[in-house]
């Protein structure tokens, strides 16, 4: 189960519900490499925090020894495939009980944003 969190105390606008099922669609369409399977359908997304044009996504990884070039790939295609929906301006992502998550974390979250299709 995915928690969603978006702008505490702020009623939900029709762009942000459109943003959230924008979210949801790119994550739907990352697949974990080892066994070709979407991390949606694994259930490895634990919350999704929309605030503005910044999404933070925590997520764990199918064990916590999970190869760290697979880990590594999962979590780069997350930072870049929500930098590409229009709206969504910073991406944080958030690996948690992995052994290597603090090294995955911090490549990932200072890699550059790939350019956004025009």
């Amino acid at each position: 189960m995915v928690i969603y969190r978006i702008n505490a105390f702020r009623p939900m606008t029709q762009d942000v519900k459109q943003l959230r099922v924008k979210i949801f669609d790119e994550l739907s369409k990352i697949v974990d490499p080892e066994i070709n399977t979407t991390i949606t359908e694994l259930e490895l997304v634990d919350e999704v925090d929309i605030s503005d044009s910044t999404v933070k996504v925590d997520l764990h990884l199918t064990s916590p020894f999970c190869p760290a070039v697979f880990g590594f790939k999962i979590c780069q295609d997350v930072h870049d495939n929500l930098l590409k929906i229009d709206g969504v301006n910073d991406v944080k992502v958030n690996v948690s009980n992995h052994f290597m998550a603090e090294q995955i974390n911090n490549q990932v979250n200072n890699s550059p944003n790939p350019k956004k299709p025009k």
